[in-house]
């Protein structure tokens, strides 16, 4: 006869998995959020998104810092997990790095304004740097070592470079609504082609 922990684990799994999903579900709305309306937005409007109250965003994230923290973690795992997923399923190497990257500036949005709600814990937002660089650097240089592979991109491009150099043309975007990244990111991919695809050539 099974003792009372044991029938008891098939509920308490599910409740787990249904609140992990629940979970899943308010970072999503809340990154969505933040990158439309910044990380300072009213949690109503999160709550609204996710189609849950704000008593609920409360109980998994006390503060809002904690919220950010989360989502911030939620968006470096999906990026990270999304690399191995579009070099599976792309046409190239190269159609995955531009359809990561695009993913990668989206992540980037979304974190604008992290530093100022971490503000009060500095050392936690150090951490959550070095979060970014372990998971998302190691995926990026797998991009970039099978596009060089093919002969799509010249070889000599360092992962963390090049992230970089993402990172610095996304700066201002929130200030100047005329400035899309995007734009230039596109052409500092077009620069990493070899000649056979566009990238090099006379004028």
């Amino acid at each position: 006869m099974p003792t009372t922990g044991e029938s008891g684990k098939g509920p308490a799994r599910s409740k787990r998995v249904d609140a992990r999903r629940n979970q899943q579900t308010l970072l999503t709305a809340a990154a969505a959020v933040f990158v439309t309306s910044g990380v300072d937005a009213p949690i109503r409007e999160i709550a609204a998104r996710a189609g849950v109250g704000m008593g609920t965003i409360y109980r998994h994230f006390p503060t809002r810092a904690d919220l950010v923290v989360a989502v911030y973690r939620h968006q470096v795992d999906a990026c990270a997990e999304a690399g191995p997923a579009l070099l599976a399923e792309a046409d190239s190497p190269l159609s995955a790095l531009r359809q990561w990257v695009d993913l990668f500036v989206d992540f980037l949005v979304t974190k604008h304004g992290l530093a100022n709600a971490m503000q009060s814990d500095s050392s936690g937002f150090d951490a959550l740097h070095s979060y970014f660089l372990d998971r998302l650097v190691p995926v990026c240089a797998d991009l970039l070592d099978a596009a060089v592979e093919e002969g799509e991109i010249r070889p000599g491009t360092h992962a963390y470079e090049l992230m970089r150099g993402i990172g610095n043309l996304c700066i201002g975007r929130d200030s100047d609504p005329r400035y899309d990244p995007r734009r230039l990111v596109a052409l500092l991919l077009r620069g990493l082609q070899s000649c056979g695809d566009g990238g090099d050539r006379a004028g």
